[in-house]
């Protein structure tokens, strides 16, 4: 941690709130912890509050940058349609056993964009269908889980390309820290706080009792009709395992599930989408009885076009979130070329796997209930920007009354 450009009592702030806010972990649980390697300063600090809070195992798997790109530039053609799926079914037993997880994200969102996108899509479809014993327990909320970020230098350099990589790096910490509510005295006060308006929100929502959305703007005019029984939800929620936590810091979004056969209309993105390392942008779509029938991108085409057709479901809609514009990630007037802070600065919409979360009673769902009401199901769970200062949002009644929810991008 020497001469580094990132404040170390912030970084242990934060720290602090990801374990004790995000995760809540509970004494003599497990925690599993993926994070790239740049990420080991942060790391060693969450592992600190993780036993402190009573720990029983904290156990960490590490990707690295240099490693991966080794294997695009060297790897045999037939590598790209493999993944280790000994490892994602043993995170799948870990979840089984009440382990938490947490993922530090910060890996620079460049790293795959000159390799070959058939290569990309079929590795990116490869670890997601090895993945699924593992995501259906998070996307399911069996278990606890936070994601959280650190500030890769290299992701620094994407976002900051004029500073040097201590200044740019230096730059990146602050906005992680400010966007992560951990920059006042009491943090965890701050997040209740928070969490206390967004409750607000979400009961307010879900009062209403809206069968549709219907998002309205410059190059967009969509109707997302919502699934039965839908729930919305926002910053701290309980999962089955009994355990409260925040899955996201930052977070600013109140989400639902989407109707996977009810949607309708065209779409344009109002923000670029990083994906696995190759960046997406002016995402344009069309649905048409629930499922994307036309798409385009100004650039990353293939890569998006190779997404839509990981299987089923991933044309389909598993989530919606209203986030209004004045969000403090929105208000830096950063694009972090990350879904998890750029999702919390503008409404967003996600292709593939809904949340069983997002039902009344949908902790007792089976998965076929859960598709029954609308529910989508895939092997992938992708967000992006659909919100800015100019849409307009309003909520739909089943008698087709209309209430204004968000105008020129805030809420009504």
């Amino acid at each position: 941690m020497t001469n580094s450009p990132i404040d170390p009592v912030k970084l242990d702030r934060l720290a602090e709130v990801a374990i004790r806010v995000g995760l809540n972990l509970q004494p003599g649980q497990d925690l599993l912890l993926t994070a790239p390697t740049a990420a080991l300063p942060f790391v060693r600090r969450l592992a600190v509050h993780a036993y402190k809070a009573g720990a029983g195992l904290v156990t960490p798997i590490f990707s690295d940058e240099e490693l991966t790109l080794a294997r695009f530039h060297n790897a045999r053609e037939d590598s790209f349609d493999r993944a280790p799926n000994w490892l994602y079914n043993g995170m799948a037993a870990a979840f089984d056993a009440n382990t938490a997880r947490m993922a530090v994200v910060g890996d620079n969102p460049m790293m795959l964009s000159a390799e070959n996108p058939d290569h990309v899509a079929r590795a990116n479809k490869a670890t997601s269908l090895a993945y699924r014993p593992a995501l259906s327990k998070i996307s399911g909320f069996d278990i606890n889980w936070n994601l959280t970020a650190y500030p890769n230098p290299a992701w620094a350099r994407q976002m900051f390309p004029d500073l040097d990589a201590n200044a740019a790096t230096a730059k990146l910490a602050e906005a992680i820290f400010a966007a992560s509510r951990i920059d006042g005295d009491d943090p965890v006060a701050n997040w209740a706080a928070h969490n206390a308006n967004l409750r607000r929100r979400t009961q307010w929502l879900n009062g209403q009792r809206f069968a549709a959305l219907h998002f309205t703007g410059p190059g967009t005019d969509l109707t997302v009709g919502l699934a039965d029984g839908h729930e919305w939800h926002g910053g701290a929620s309980t999962a089955k395992n009994g355990i409260t936590c925040n899955p996201n810091i930052p977070t600013e979004e109140v989400f639902t599930t989407p109707h996977a056969q009810r949607v309708e209309g065209y779409v344009r993105a109002t923000k670029p989408l990083s994906h696995q390392g190759t960046l997406i942008e002016g995402i344009e779509v069309r649905f048409t009885n629930g499922a994307i029938t036309e798409a385009r991108a100004a650039k990353g085409e293939a890569v998006l076009q190779k997404v839509l057709d990981s299987d089923a479901g991933a044309r389909r809609l598993g989530e919606v979130a209203l986030v209004p514009h004045s969000s403090p990630i929105s208000h830096s007037g950063l694009l972090f070329y990350n879904t998890l802070f750029d999702e919390n600065a503008a409404c967003h919409i996600a292709l593939g796997q809904c949340y069983s979360k997002c039902f009344l009673d949908g902790a007792t769902l089976t998965p076929e209930q859960i598709a029954a009401q609308g529910g989508n199901s895939s092997i992938i769970h992708i967000d992006w920007m659909i919100g800015s200062d100019q849409i307009d949002i309003d909520g739909i009644t089943a008698d087709g009354s209309r209430t204004p929810v968000f105008r020129k991008g805030e809420w009504a």
